[in-house]
Parts: structure tokens; sequence; C-alpha cells
């Protein structure tokens, strides 16, 4: 089934501005990986946030997309600088979901952003997102007894930092048809239940938060297949791409990276089906980062050694091309 209008890049490098891991001593790079060579005492900066930057081409076509923009500005920013990111090349956002680890940082961003670009660039950066990302959360955490309520994405907020939201439930197509989103994500695979402690206000009552907006990103590479990109994929990461597969019609995976929340007991589990299903569906390389956990990576690292890449602050992949 394809309901988008797919086109294939040529190649793709994907930066991580900001994760849960940094090492400044991990600085060997391949073909597929680069790390980068900071001179101490600067430093590259990691918390509990996630914070990609795309950049896709087709021939001399070129695009940059940010995907999440983690949670404390001035991290990200220090992160961007010691890499010598051009944040003026931006031409669009997109939010993964709701959660503050995702969207602190970004009011401070998107300025930053503006700032850089262009003086003649069109005013405004889309920023891609479900309608639910601005929906009212909280947490509720057994072991603390009572509701802990977490930051709200503010739409007013974002407007007067540059921003101009695009509200989508369904897959949306950027960078001229060579990146797309997933949209709301089909829920298919038996374990993979959510986030029970996740709680979110719909229609005044609070429920157990169904995510809605959790979306991740997905680029067909030319004769090499999908790359799938989550940001905590709260929807699960099997069904994120499994449903990617779906929508770009395309069987052959290539790479999965980002977030796939299999951190903490509460998802212990469904770390062994989820590594199962992963060996399943065979991409190339897999890419663990952020909210899945130390456990979970290093069972991924054990059990699928040829395919595994460990992710550190400041690393960019390179897919594609004759990289």
């Amino acid at each position: 089934m394809n309901e988008l209008n797919i086109r294939e890049a040529d190649r793709l490098e994907i930066t991580v501005f900001m994760d849960n891991y940094t090492d400044m001593l991990l600085v060997e790079s391949t073909g597929v990986y680069k790390r980068p060579q900071i001179p101490f005492p600067q430093i590259l900066l990691a918390e509990h946030g996630l914070s990609c930057l795309i950049k896709v081409y087709a021939g001399a076509e070129g695009h940059t997309v940010l995907m999440d923009a983690a949670v404390t500005p001035a991290c990200l920013l220090n992160n961007i600088e010691l890499l010598k990111a051009d944040p003026g090349s931006i031409e669009s956002v997109v939010l993964s979901h709701g959660h503050p680890d995702h969207f602190l940082g970004l009011a401070g961003f998107l300025k930053l952003i503006n700032e850089k670009r262009d003086k003649g660039a069109t005013p405004g950066i889309p920023l891609i997102l479900h309608p639910d990302a601005f929906l009212e959360r909280r947490l509720n955490i057994p072991a603390i007894g009572r509701p802990v309520p977490i930051p709200v994405l503010n739409e007013d907020v974002m407007k007067e930092a540059g921003a101009v939201p695009v509200k989508s439930e369904k897959a949306f197509s950027i960078a001229n048809g060579l990146i797309h989103t997933t949209g709301e994500i089909e829920r298919k695979i038996p374990f993979e239940k959510g986030f029970p402690w996740a709680e979110a206000k719909v229609d005044g009552n609070w429920i157990t938060d169904p995510f809605r907006d959790d979306q991740g990103l997905v680029i067909k590479l030319k004769g090499k297949g999908l790359v799938v990109i989550s940001g905590c994929a709260h929807a699960g990461i099997i069904n994120t791409v499994e449903h990617a597969k779906k929508i770009t019609g395309t069987d052959k995976v290539h790479a999965v990276l980002g977030g796939f929340h299999l951190t903490g007991q509460l998802f212990d589990p469904i770390i062994q089906p989820t590594i199962d299903e992963m060996k399943r569906i065979n991409p190339d390389y897999v890419v663990p980062m952020h909210c899945t956990g130390w456990k979970a990576i290093n069972r991924f690292a054990e059990e699928m050694p040829g395919k595994f890449l460990l992710n550190t602050v400041g690393t960019t992949y390179l897919f594609g091309g004759d990289l």
C-alpha cells in the first residue's frame, strides 16, 4: 500500500545533536558513521532528550530538517556550535510527540534558526506535528503515589519563537517528497501496549495516554530500503517500522534509529520480544538511542552484533550513495 508520493533519496546524513550518552574518547569513524573530534576542555553535552539533524540528497538537490529539540536550549546550542552545524539551513522542524524531553529546547532553537536564515527567506519555520502534541499531560507513577504534571507544549510560545505549526494526523511529506512523517501509527504488535504510567487530558478527562501524536520519520534510499527514525516510539518501535513499510509500500529496511522506549522495569518484559521482532525485520543497521535504556541497548549489541551501532552525541550516520 503506497499512500504517499515517494521519492527515493540518493544519500542521507543524520547528525545527533542530543542524546542521553556522550563519550569524548569515542572518536573512530567508518564509512557508515563519523564520530566528532572535539578538543578538551570543550565537550559535547548529553541529557535525557533527543534531537537529530537530517540532511537528504537526490542528485544535486539537498534538504535539511530537524527532528525534535531535546530539553535544555543551552546544552543543545553548545553542541550545535561545537559540531559547526548551520541552523540557518534548516527548512522545517518535525516534533515526534508532545513530551518535554523532545520540545523544551524548541523555542530557543527556533529563534536561532530564524536569526541565521537568509534575510530573503520566507518568515517562519514550518513545525510539523500531530494536533495531540499540545495535550495537557502528566505521569502517574505508582511509586510516587500521586500524578506529576509535566510541561505542556504551548502553541502561542512556538509561534512567538517563529514556528508556523502544521498539524497533521496523517503521514506528511517534507523535503520535496524525500522525507515523510509516519502520521498516526497503526498498533498491531500485541506486546507493544504503550506507556501505562503516562496520562493525557482528553475532552476534559484524564485517561491513559493513547499517544496518537507519536510519529517517526521515514526516508526511502535508492537501492538500500527504508531508514526509519523514531523519537520515543511510544506506539512501539516494531509498530513504527511496520507502519513505515506500509505507507511507503517498501519491505526492505536499511536502518532503524532513535528511542525505542524500553528503559525501566515496566518495559523489561518486552525487551526480548522487541529484539526478536527486529531480527525478523532484519535491518542492515540498528541504532537504539535515548529512552531505549542501558539494558536493552546492551541486549541489542549482544544479539545483533553485525547490525548494532552504538550512538553518542555528535555522531553523524552516513547512508546511501558511495559513502
